[in-house]
């Protein structure tokens, strides 16, 4: 019990923290900055101070045997990065085109796409409560992200994109909760990051090399990097294994009303009734998936 109550802890802090980042990149390209230059940034700092923050411990606290990977899982997590890799690069080209709510819908698709890869891939059905808990974050990402009142077309560019970040975003936690899980966090992400690092740098090599402002290094980038690359990472890396991804996707939806709460304080984006009648559909939906865990915590 008490393991699974902090894994839902560790990605629901992870999924927030990744919430933030959509408000800090629709700023950053408001300033100029390229969807390239926005993303190379964010895995060139996350994988740098990773690599750091392992350095600084393994001074300090030197890591046993059982915490240095096989050449083998070495590999395996460098692959398990593509995913997390993807997820920005997806997300971030689906901003260009969509606004910040609309994004956060074909995000949420991972939501269904992580209960599905539970299925497909570990064999577990899904229960009767995480199919209603279901429907209610679907139902509550439709009133909270406002789309039933949207007036401007939206561009099937910035759809496709997203529902391309939602399945990279469901493979990341499937990563997370399968590829050499008794290595410490910190390895296991750092070793990710760097993955991420190189799959960022095959995709927007090209676009960097015509433009690269180092600027987005030390101002939007040192933002983007600690809550889209650090945290998360680290969090979902020790939280996932602990609850399982179609829970864990579940959880994740809390992104949702961080991220119409940012958009509406810093970028102005207005929230009206329906999207917070939305906002608490989502976080009952993650009371009752827990509620079994509620259930527990109460004395006899």
């Amino acid at each position: 019990m008490n393991k699974s109550l902090k894994g839902i802890l560790l990605v629901a802090i992870g999924a927030s923290s990744y919430g933030i980042v959509a408000t800090f990149i629709k700023k950053g390209l408001a300033d100029g900055y390229t969807t390239a230059e926005l993303t190379f940034a964010q895995a060139l700092i996350g994988a740098s101070c990773m690599i750091l923050l392992n350095l600084i411990f393994n001074r300090f606290s030197p890591s046993s045997v059982a915490d240095r990977p096989h050449r083998k899982d070495i590999v395996r997590l460098l692959l398990g990065g593509i995913p997390l890799g993807l997820t920005s690069t997806f997300y971030y080209l689906s901003l260009r085109y969509i606004p910040v709510s609309v994004c956060i819908v074909m995000l949420m698709q991972s939501v269904w796409i992580g209960v599905v890869v539970d299925l497909v891939v570990n064999k577990i059905k899904p229960t009767p409560i995480k199919l209603v808990s279901i429907v209610i974050v679907l139902i509550g990402t439709v009133l909270a992200t406002n789309v039933l009142n949207a007036e401007a077309d939206l561009d099937w560019r910035g759809i496709f994109w997203g529902f391309l970040a939602a399945i990279s975003y469901s493979l990341t936690f499937l990563a997370t909760n399968n590829i050499a899980t008794g290595y410490r966090p910190m390895v296991r992400s750092m070793f990710m990051l760097i993955g991420s690092l190189v799959v960022v740098s095959l995709v927007w090599g090209y676009s960097l090399f015509e433009k690269f402002d180092p600027s987005v290094l030390w101002t939007w980038g040192l933002i983007i990097a600690f809550f889209g690359t650090i945290l998360p990472p680290l969090l979902f890396t020790k939280g996932m294994p602990l609850v399982g991804v179609g829970l864990g996707g579940i959880i994740a939806s809390v992104e949702l009303p961080v991220s119409v709460s940012m958009a509406y304080l810093f970028i102005n984006e207005s929230v009206n009734v329906y999207q917070w009648i939305g906002i608490v559909l989502i976080l009952f939906a993650i009371a009752l998936m827990n509620i079994s865990f509620i259930k527990m915590l109460k004395p006899n």
